[in-house]
């Protein structure tokens, strides 16, 4: 199948029908319901703060995984992408296409996922949050395989569905480690005779293998890799300004920010260039 062949099945091929209309509702109320529960995490509406909320477990002191509680504002930036991709996929000229169809239903289910991580958090359930949290990651990763293999129809699906869920799926993996370590300390989880650090430096290890992959998997997509980085680097604040101080953590997690975005962005360079030797421009196997 050529790319265009490819191109063409993510465009819009039909007018669309009573299930793509469902779909595309299903996708504009989880949205909401997720910015709902959100406001509510934050503190807002009676609730408790996520820092506050399951003994403190999750506020930005209380691991060696833990980000500085800066880093949290990126939400803010990941609910309106997914808010934007909400209304994007309704618009009429998107109700039959094909990559929405793929992925509606498992956005939807991600920002599900979402809102129950916050509620069982409210509800002071840390060890749920663990699956919560894995399931969310899992969904997130699929979504990023599936679009992976459907390309973008133009710029605008690019940035706002890629994007968004690009955003959302590397800031999970920050969270996911973070929320791990959390459940595991709050459980009195000693390391088997391991010291925290190298327990926190594996960690760290292993969220940039991922970052790793999926930037030599996606091709560079810059998406993902920004908000890994982000929340690797607000760890390495945390842990080199705030307590519990740990400059051996720090300076891993700086360093795997690192790593991540520059393996992202030879990726990148690479898929360019390989895109062009397809096409016939360039020279094929050099540079």
């Amino acid at each position: 199948m050529t790319s265009t062949e490819t191109r063409s099945e993510t465009r819009p091929s039909a007018r669309g029908t009573a299930a793509d209309t469902v779909r595309q509702v299903v996708v504009l109320v989880t949205s909401l319901l997720a910015i709902v529960a959100a406001f509510i995490g934050s503190g807002a509406a009676g609730g408790t703060p996520i820092q506050d909320a399951a003994g403190g477990w999750l506020d930005a002191d209380s691991t060696l995984i833990a980000p500085a509680r800066s880093a949290f504002g990126i939400w803010s930036v990941i609910y309106t992408g997914m808010l934007a991709y909400a209304i994007f996929q309704v618009l009429p000229a998107q109700r039959a296409s094909a990559r929405h169809r793929r992925i509606g239903y498992a956005v939807a289910a991600s920002l599900v996922l979402n809102a129950v991580w916050i509620g069982v958090v409210q509800l002071d359930l840390l060890w749920a949050s663990l699956p919560v949290i894995v399931a969310l990651l899992v969904v997130l990763a699929w979504l990023f395989v599936q679009l992976r293999r459907m390309p973008p129809s133009g710029v605008v699906d690019a940035v706002v569905t890629d994007g968004s869920i690009g955003l959302y799926l590397g800031w999970v993996i920050v969270a996911t480690a973070a929320n791990a370590t959390a459940v595991l300390q709050a459980a009195g989880f000693e390391g088997w005779g391991l010291p925290a650090e190298a327990w926190a430096i594996g960690v760290i290890a292993a969220a940039a293998v991922v970052g790793v992959a999926l930037a030599w998997w996606g091709r560079g997509r810059i998406a993902p890799a920004l908000s890994l980085a982000w929340g690797l680097s607000w760890v390495a604040v945390g842990r080199l300004t705030d307590e519990p101080a740990s400059a051996p953590t720090g300076i891993a997690a700086a360093v795997a920010a690192a790593i991540v975005i520059v393996v992202t962005l030879v990726a990148r360079i690479g898929a360019g260039r390989f895109t062009r030797d397809d096409r016939g421009v360039g020279t094929s196997g050099h540079g």
